[in-house]
């Protein structure tokens, strides 16, 4: 064999050793990874500690993390996963947000607050009225709460935490924390807020501070009527004050509220008509003791702080003074179970 034809031999053999070696470091440093995810603590509930001294204007993330409505924000991308409108935009502090729009923005900035003074994990949303935003183009969903200028128009803004790494889903019907009493507390909660969204995909399993917590992550179809697709509504008030809450007790059990199933014409779809009906199980024979536990804990909150919630979302004065009473009336309705 010709010596330059040795040399480019030796050299392709050479590139496709380092090739080798470094997918087989991958595939290693990979499996760790899982395996390191695997080992980690499981959770879905912590004590907030002294709930009475909790912000709930600001939220988790507190006043610190809020985002500037007078900052700052670069267009990213468009996301076009779900059905409420969204994106991603960065601001001037190198702070990543996903922007949503639509019907969702007021009802999820205030079922974060609740959900999290209960001890639930939740993400750190705000509601911003209006900021503006530089180098959005044609949106496919959501362009009418756009002006031309970039100006964005009732949006929720969920800050991505860094370190935070999402690897996966978890189910209501399978998971680590069944007949758990923090389980069934943010069954009720579900029930509180009238949240009829509860599939799989708006749950979300991640890592973060050495742990893999278990939280639902898209709590925006709340605050309104459940029921079947024609029926049920977000952010209502008047759906949301006049619907029932509680519907049988027994001595130990409690069945809560949770109208989801289609109308039987639509059984022609037959994965979402099961689907839909089976959620409604999520919210029925809940332990009145893992019921009282929660309606304890609520009750901590002060009637002020309950008005945080929905005056961080944005809501008007008479929408928060209505959504507080019927809040406090569902509590009051737990205690006296």
């Amino acid at each position: 064999m010709p010596r330059a034809k040795t040399r480019l031999y030796f050299t392709v053999m050479l590139m496709f050793l380092m090739l080798s070696t470094s997918l087989t470091a991958q595939k290693k440093n990979k499996g760790n990874e899982k395996e390191n995810a695997a080992n980690l603590p499981l959770v879905i509930w912590r004590d907030p500690g002294d709930v009475a001294s909790l912000n709930l204007l600001y939220g988790v993330g507190g006043k610190e993390h809020a985002p500037d409505p007078n900052g700052q924000f670069v267009f990213v991308r468009e996301d076009m996963k779900g059905t409420s409108p969204k994106f991603e935009v960065k601001d001037d502090q190198g702070v990543e947000w996903k922007v949503k729009l639509g019907q969702e923005p007021q009802s999820e900035t205030a079922a974060t607050r609740l959900m999290w003074a209960a001890g639930y994990f939740v993400d750190e949303d705000y509601y911003l009225e209006q900021f503006k935003v530089t180098g959005v183009p044609k949106l496919r969903r959501g362009g009418k709460l756009v002006s031309a200028d970039g100006t964005v128009h009732a949006a929720r803004l969920k800050r991505k935490v860094k370190g935070t790494k999402k690897l996966g889903t978890w189910d209501w019907y399978h998971n680590p924390f069944l007949d758990k009493q923090e389980f069934n507390g943010l069954r009720v909660m579900m029930a509180l807020l009238n949240n009829w969204d509860l599939k799989e995909l708006n749950n979300a399993v991640e890592e973060t501070e050495g742990e893999r917590r278990y939280l639902v992550t898209d709590v925006g179809a709340t605050f309104g009527k459940t029921g079947s697709p024609s029926a049920r509504s977000k952010s209502v008030l008047k759906d949301y004050a006049n619907s029932k809450f509680v519907e049988k007790t027994t001595p130990e059990f409690v069945d809560l509220v949770m109208d989801s199933r289609p109308f039987v014409a639509s059984a022609i779809n037959v994965p979402n008509y099961r689907t839909r009906t089976r959620m409604e199980s999520i919210t029925k024979h809940i332990p009145r003791a893992d019921t009282k536990w929660l309606a304890q804990r609520l009750s901590q909150l002060s009637e002020e702080q309950i008005r945080d919630s929905f005056r961080a979302a944005g809501y008007s004065t008479e929408e928060v003074e209505g959504y507080t009473r019927a809040v406090q009336k569902r509590i009051a309705e737990l205690n006296a179970l």
